[in-house]
């Protein structure tokens, strides 16, 4: 039987399909399917006997004989601590965000900085010509790195001019989704290219001991363009994050084989580039005010860092048959479960109400230590009272009610404390506690309520009924 001249590739999952079809059958995505050429089977297959003459594979043991290779520093210590320490040479890295976030200027101040301190560095565009480049070098304060610049698409020319530089340190590639190689009978940013292209990428950085970073472009979900295999080919993927109406970007790493994966580095968007943000906390905070309903400050952790971040939160009367519940910056299903158990725990009815949430400043919280903020902020915003001046908040919500205790307590309260604040709602834990800093250690989710509305609870003037 003939081999079919093409497939029907989704471009989101990558899945093979001999006929086109409207929505891909596996991610469920919508005019997601387009058709690509056939690949060329291996004459012989895995089962080919080894060629005459040809190197067989040779083992080591784990200790080895040579010292791994130092890692080499970039110009900003927030980009080399969500890569572990700085990048590692002969590592692949890929990083994604959403389109005019700040990937190319955060990506050519790195190859600046690196270039400055010695070290051989290239960067390649395939979305801009080379004169912009150099206005954004020159405005970056960059104009004099000894950065080689090339706008090209074509993967063999690439490669080809990266042979003839010699001795390359870093390469920085932007984007994958534009580049192409020759031999795949495929448009720029399909499955097939955008597979062949980084899997070339990454050879060629294994095999050279260079350090390779990939630019992607980000779907409407905001993950990372194309198939899933280019984040395993890689050995290190971050999310350049951010809203654009805020100042302040994240970088945040989801994948490291030679570091954490938990790590954030905070930037702030000026004229000049990407300045690093020494304090995210007060960053995050701002200017608040104390004395508001439905506001509360959680102290949080991401990675080894403790950060204090402003969570809002607005109860108001509902003109609909479903109240709306609008989450920005935390999961929604997890807003549902905090308010069912206020509901089913605590006896404060929401099913009348619109419930609004937003982490101040635009900052994405999936820790559930932030449950208990959460909560006192809803029974805030409910009952119009304001949580106690100078506190943090912090804890985990169980479907029982309970409180449960969360790791790294003694860092989020010396961060608290060193911002200024003296009093604590948590969970009761063994631990040390910071000299003059008053803790309130709670076991039940009913005990801050308690603390915050005792006497609007039994009363209820202005705020929700409660269950009998």
């Amino acid at each position: 039987m003939a081999r079919p001249a093409e497939y029907w590739v989704c471009q989101v999952c990558g899945t093979a399909a001999r006929k086109w079809s409207g929505r891909c059958e596996n991610c469920g995505g919508w005019n997601t399917v387009v058709a690509e050429a056939a690949a060329t089977p291996i004459p012989g297959g895995l089962s080919a006997p080894r060629r005459r003459g040809a190197a067989g594979i040779s083992f080591t043991n784990l200790k080895g004989v040579e010292a791994p290779p130092p890692r080499r520093p970039s110009s900003l210590e927030e980009f080399d601590r969500v890569t572990g320490g700085g990048l590692v040479p002969g590592s692949a890295l890929l990083v994604g965000g959403d389109p005019g976030i700040g990937k190319s200027t955060l990506l050519l101040q790195v190859a600046g900085g690196m270039a400055l301190s010695g070290l051989a560095c290239a960067y390649v565009t395939g979305e801009e010509a080379v004169d912009q480049i150099r206005l954004r070098a020159g405005r970056l304060g960059f104009a004099e790195a000894p950065v080689e610049l090339a706008a090209e698409t074509a993967l063999g020319e690439i490669l080809a001019a990266l042979d003839s530089l010699g001795h390359l340190d870093l390469l920085v590639v932007d984007s994958i989704q534009t580049l192409y190689a020759e031999g795949i009978e495929a448009a720029p940013g399909t499955v097939s290219q955008v597979r062949a292209v980084a899997a070339e990428l990454v050879r060629y950085a294994k095999r050279r001991g260079v350090i390779v970073i990939l630019v992607g472009h980000v779907t409407k979900d905001g993950q990372i363009a194309g198939p899933r295999v280019i984040e395993h080919l890689v050995d290190t993927v971050l999310y350049f994050e951010g809203e654009r109406s805020h100042q302040f970007r994240i970088l945040r790493g989801v994948k490291n084989r030679f570091g954490p994966t938990d790590e954030i580095g905070v930037f702030e968007m000026t004229g000049r580039g990407l300045a690093q943000v020494a304090n995210p906390s007060g960053l995050f905070l701002g200017r608040r005010d104390p004395d508001v309903s439905g506001s509360v400050v959680f102290a949080g952790i991401e990675g080894t860092r403790p950060l204090l971040v402003e969570i809002q939160a607005l109860v108001a009367p509902s003109s609909l048959g479903t109240p709306r519940r609008a989450t920005v910056g935390w999961d929604g299903g997890r807003l549902a479960m905090i308010l069912a158990v206020l509901e089913t725990r605590c006896g404060i009815v929401f099913g009348l109400r619109d419930v609004y949430l937003n982490v101040a400043g635009g900052l994405r919280i999936s820790e559930p230590a932030a449950d208990l903020a959460v909560a006192a902020a809803l029974v805030s915003a409910a009952f119009d009272r304001p949580v106690p001046p100078n506190t943090v908040i912090f804890g985990e919500i169980g479907l029982t009610g309970e409180v449960r205790a969360v790791p790294h307590r003694e860092l989020r309260l010396k961060e608290a404390q060193k911002l200024g604040f003296e009093a604590a709602l948590m969970p009761a834990a063994n631990g040390s506690r910071p000299e003059g800093f008053h803790v309130r250690e709670v076991t039940r989710l009913a005990e801050l309520v308690a603390s915050l509305v005792g006497d609007a609870l039994e009363a209820g003037p202005g705020g929700p009924h409660r269950n009998h």
